[in-house]
């Protein structure tokens, strides 16, 4: 997907995919805009961020508001939440962002878990905590993250599916505080603040702790442990008792320079690697960055990244100073290589220090569970990785899909990926037997064991813990057996584990803040458990032809890019294959008719990917932006159901207005 195409177009009418010839006006921005009034923001878990006060659009009418829709589970919300911190800081008199969370998982339903991930993600504007997806469904969302901008005067005036539309909105917004400043209908002045991330008034002051909201381990061979103490932005390292503090890593503010370790800086580190020299290759999730640490001096060198996200079209190889990278979440030596769980683009890439190269290893950017060639696979949101003792398995925590996988080399010289544990997006809960029946809940670590072969004797097998996060709990897989177990329960956001000496295993209690040491007792106990399916309800459509419109309209002030070509692409897929008997594969216009096949009642999930590219109109070098968004639909065939699915990339779908809501874990 690094070469867009599409059918060249310019900006549609509202609820459209094509449009005028190229070079041709645009009508102006207010009498294309349709006047729809924005739903009132409503949730049972009420407001985090306001000093207990209940927000409503109404009060803040006269102001420019963004409306987040985003959970904490979801990469592309993450990084949704770091471009907007520079606009709100930019438009503070005159915008306010409210983040609606509409969880995904039953975990993300907890209050205390999104007053949690508030704090835990530096999250400053109002909270509406949605559990019960009121909201999500008034406004007809389908997709993490979603944004929605309402003007001055209470209308929604656009709506963007996905990540790496700020430079769209903000546009956007410099026109509607002109628009609605000559009309007398913006309210300027300092917006609302940033009071402690709780509704009800002001909590007591955290309990002071060494650690907060840690991410990852890494057991030192001095017997002590190095932890990623990920909110404050720092690395700690620990003695051998997991709790006393060796020393600091990083001055403990947001950013990215290198030094001395009272000088470095991090960004919300996670995962870490011992490279065989004796250094440590660190993730620095948020800078989009690899550091190298010496252990001895605690000097901080960045090695691998730019500080700049990838985005679909840039380099996938190359000198890795000059590649950049998408969230890096973990990372593990294996096979002569650091192997990295590059969360933000679903994918595994390769750092080799010796050549000082990145390359992408495994995976297409589409977010989904497909097995197979490691260049065909699919992962969603890969999050932990550990190598098996005879060091033939990578093992990975695929977050999205509550999945354990696994990627060995094929025999022929390239690498294959396989599942262990997990079916998709859709199906995930706490439940031990047979590991094709056996479900998971958003894990995020997973920890190779020592000894054992696989299932027939096949070396690389070994057994495995896995971090089942949302789940608080321990889970064991055994590839010898084919069976999954729980190891320990009562665990807060287990996020990562290495194995001590004496055989103990050190859990990283993110929520908790701290380390857990646990004997691994003889046998796994089994859980029958809940199984569960993500929240959103299948989207009824008729079976037969179905109209795919994906609505894409170019941001203000921008055009589609059609100077190499088409500008637009869209790749179309079903889980399972048979549902899609016709419409499947890439093509560059952004409607087109599939064939949907099976009995009424039937149900499968649509995977659409979309893409887009956009130049600004002004400007001898104008600047291009890619718009891009994976979506999946769960559908369930009905006689009388919908023959047209609109998905909107980026603009406003009238016929949209009070659909019934899907499911669509963003890109």
């Amino acid at each position: 997907m690094n070469d867009p195409a599409a059918t060249p177009a310019t900006p549609a009418p509202a609820g459209t995919s094509a449009a005028a010839e190229p070079g041709s006006t645009p009508a102006p921005a207010a009498a294309r805009r349709p006047r729809v009034r924005a739903p009132e923001l409503t949730g049972k878990g009420g407001w985090l961020n306001t000093g207990g006060e209940q927000l409503s659009l109404t009060e803040l009418r006269g102001k420019i508001v963004i409306v987040d829709f985003w959970t904490f589970c979801c990469i592309n919300c993450l990084h949704v939440l770091d471009e907007l911190r520079e606009l709100e800081e930019r438009h503070a008199e005159t915008v306010v962002v409210v983040g609606v969370h509409s969880p995904k998982f039953v975990h993300e339903a907890e209050h205390a878990a999104v007053v949690d991930a508030v704090e835990r993600y530096g999250v400053e504007h109002p909270v509406l905590d949605d559990p019960e997806l009121a909201t999500w469904k008034q406004y007809a969302v389908r997709a993490w993250p979603t944004l929605v901008v309402v003007d001055p005067e209470g209308y929604v005036v656009a709506q963007h599916a996905g990540e790496g539309h700020v430079h769209a909105i903000e546009r956007l917004v410099e026109q509607l505080e002109a628009e609605h400043g000559a009309k007398g209908t913006l309210r300027r002045g300092e917006g609302l603040g940033a009071p402690p991330a709780v509704a009800g008034g002001v909590p007591p002051e955290p309990v002071a702790t060494d650690l907060r909201f840690p991410g990852k381990i890494l057991a030192l061979p001095d017997g002590g442990f190095l932890v990623s103490d990920t909110t404050r932005h720092q690395l700690v390292e620990l003695a051998a008792d997991g709790e006393s503090v060796v020393r600091r890593i990083g001055d403990g503010e947001r950013g990215l320079s290198d030094g001395g370790p009272g000088t470095a800086r991090f960004n919300e580190p996670q995962g870490m690697a011992l490279l065989p020299d004796g250094a440590v290759l660190v993730a620095d999730t948020v800078n989009h960055a690899l550091r190298r640490l010496d252990l001895a001096s605690g000097a901080v060198e960045t090695v691998a990244g730019t500080g700049e996200q990838w985005w679909q079209g840039a380099p996938t190889e190359g000198a890795a100073r000059e590649i950049a990278l998408s969230s890096p979440w973990d990372l593990a030596y294996f096979a002569d290589r650091v192997w990295i769980a590059m969360a933000g683009v679903h994918q595994l890439w390769t750092y080799d220090p010796e050549s000082g190269a990145v390359g992408v290893a495994a995976g297409t950017t589409n977010e989904g569970l497909v097995d197979g060639p490691a260049d065909q696979a699919w992962f969603a949101q890969p999050s932990g990785l550990a190598v098996s003792p005879d060091g033939t398995r990578l093992w990975v925590a695929d977050s999205e899909t509550s999945a354990l996988r696994w990627v060995e080399a094929d025999g022929a010289g390239a690498f294959a990926v396989r599942t262990a544990v997990g079916t998709g997006l859709f199906d995930f809960g706490h439940r031990d037997g047979p590991a094709g029946q056996a479900l998971l809940q958003h894990p995020l670590g997973v920890t190779a064991l020592p000894g054992g072969t696989s299932r027939d004797g096949v070396p690389g097998g070994g057994s495995v813990a896995v971090c089942d996060t949302y789940n608080h709990a321990l889970r064991h897989y055994d590839p010898a057996t084919g069976e999954v177990g729980t190891l320990a329960t009562d665990l807060r956001e287990p996020s990562d584990a290495v194995l001590a000496t004496g055989g103990e295993v050190v859990v990283v209690e993110s929520a908790r803040h701290r380390l857990t040491r646990l004997r691994l007792p003889e046998d796994a106990v089994r859980v029958e458990g809940a199984a569960h399916r993500t929240r959103r309800a299948a989207t009824e459509v008729a079976p037969g032809t179905l109209r795919l419109d994906v609505v894409f309209q170019a941001p203000p002030g921008q055009k589609l890019d059609t100077r190499y070509g088409p500008s637009t692409r869209l790749l179309v897929s079903a889980t399972p294959p048979e549902l899609l008997a016709e419409g499947e594969g890439a093509d560059t216009a952004l409607l087109r008719e599939v064939r949907l096949a099976g009995a009424e009642g039937t149900e499968g999930v649509l995977h659409v990917s979309a893409m887009a590219a956009s130049c600004d109109e002004e400007g001898e070098y104008p600047a291009c932006h890619m718009h891009q968004q994976d979506w999946g639909v769960p559908v369930r065939l009905t006689a009388g159901g919908a023959d047209r699915l609109p998905l909107v990339l980026a603009g406003l779908d009238e016929g949209a207005e009070g659909a019934e809501s899907a499911e669509g874990d963003g890109v």
